[in-house]
């Protein structure tokens, strides 16, 4: 598989993403590290901004019929920042999900394409609570 579609600029902010999302996940996991969910935020939006560019990332954020997740995703990253992680980070998934719930019918679709992941998305009771989540109609 070659990735030769990604510029260079781009690749690092494919590993910069799967970092902070990493980091986020680890924050979590971790009892709410608020420096490990800080760093993981930094890694996140670096990651996005050198993946899609800055203005188109700017763009991204700054659009009208997202403005709720805007405010909520960066209010999250701002309480993060001063040391209330639980309830930052709970603000932030909110806006999250506002945010980026668009893209969660194409990770379930890809998800399901990945040799181990994609049996257990597909099993009979998992693929209806999967659909029901990501908000897909049908099972892909």
């Amino acid at each position: 598989m070659s990735s030769a579609w990604l510029s260079d600029s781009q690749k690092i902010g494919v590993g910069l993403t799967a970092f902070g999302s990493l980091f986020l996940l680890l924050g979590v996991l971790l009892f709410f590290d608020g420096g490990l969910l800080a760093i993981g935020n930094v890694l996140f939006l670096g990651g996005v901004t050198m993946l899609i560019g800055l203005s188109k990332t700017f763009a991204f954020f700054a659009r009208k019929n997202k403005l709720r997740g805007t405010l909520c995703f960066f209010a999250g990253i701002l309480l993060v920042f001063m040391r209330w992680p639980i309830i930052g980070m709970m603000i932030e998934v909110f806006g999250f999900i506002n945010l980026f719930g668009d893209f969660f019918p194409v990770v379930i679709a890809f998800l399901r394409r990945i040799p181990v992941i994609g049996p257990l998305l597909s099993a009979p009771g998992v693929t209806h609570l999967v659909d029901r989540l990501a908000g897909t109609r049908y099972p892909v």
